[in-house]
């Protein structure tokens, strides 16, 4: 069982941004997913632990590597899936997963060749070795991806917006194999899709402009909003006036009205309903309005 701790982690950009503001966590085996919107810092945490980036203060360790101190010896047990996973042109799946465990130290032919074969067979795509990875759908590259980051054994896999841009059944296939990797190691799902968190990860964080705003398991998040959700249709031209006499966490058009989700202590009236809240709504409330939830 290995353990990742993270302790008052923080990044300021040139530019002034803070991107990461006294991170805190601490991760063991499993699906952990680290949910939020696009610019949460979420990418910059995933950059910092890959040792792409430097923070500016705190630490973080894995089984007694200091990831910062010692960036060399975390790559050893690092496996890592950027959003943008690039891949040479022409080359095949084959070819690449060879060379890349060359790169990664794997200098026995033999021993390689058999990774490779295994490491194909494992993602499904043994019998496509041949052919160019740059020809693959988005679903098959990153498959090869996951298997490049499976290479040498990691404690550690980091994977950032994985699924972005993949059909519904290729996103299904790649769940699938997550779930597969995440019952060994420390598997970190960065993503700002929902559905990720909610399919795969029993434990998980909400990070906005670089704060971690919830950190804990799904359904206690949850458990927390039974009760306190309500919904309604409203028109086009009534929003703004809902938004001041109520806690909005959402909205979203159905069949071209605005449907709104609030929170609330009691029953609002007003042709509100209760609904059973569900991940989507913690998102949005922890986002939008977490000084409520407090």
């Amino acid at each position: 069982m290995s353990t990742l701790k993270i302790a008052n982690l923080s990044k300021t950009y040139a530019n002034g941004v803070k991107a990461l503001d006294n991170v805190n966590l601490e991760l063991e085996n499993g699906m952990f997913g680290l949910l939020g919107p696009n610019g949460a810092g979420k990418s910059s945490l995933m950059r910092t632990l890959a040792t792409l980036q430097e923070a500016d203060s705190g630490t973080a360790t894995i089984d007694g590597i200091d990831i910062f101190k010692q960036p060399a010896e975390l790559r050893k047990v690092l496996g890592y899936l950027p959003q943008e996973f690039g891949v040479y042109p022409r080359i095949t799946a084959e070819q690449l997963l060879t060379h890349i465990a060359v790169l990664k130290g794997i200098t026995n032919t033999k021993e390689r060749k058999e990774l490779v074969k295994y490491l194909l067979d494992k993602v499904n795509l043994y019998d496509k070795r041949n052919k160019s990875v740059k020809g693959f759908s988005g679903g098959m590259k990153q498959r090869v991806g996951i298997a490049q980051a499976l290479i040498g054994n990691p404690k550690l896999i980091i994977v950032d917006e994985p699924t972005a841009g993949l059909d519904p059944s290729e996103r299904n296939r790649f769940y699938n194999l997550l779930a597969d990797v995440g019952k060994e190691v420390i598997v970190i799902l960065s993503t700002h899709i929902v559905d990720d968190v909610r399919e795969l990860c029993t434990k998980m964080a909400i990070m906005n402009l670089g704060e971690i705003v919830y950190h804990g398991a799904p359904q206690n998040a949850i458990k927390e909003l039974d009760g306190k959700v309500y919904q309604r249709m409203v028109k086009h031209g009534e929003l703004h006036q809902y938004a001041n006499d109520y806690k909005i966490i959402s909205n979203k058009m159905v069949g071209g009205q605005p449907l709104i989700h609030i929170y609330s202590d009691e029953h609002p009236k007003n042709g509100f309903e209760e609904v059973t809240p569900n991940l989507e709504d913690v998102f949005f409330s922890k986002i939008n309005t977490s000084n409520v939830l407090v």
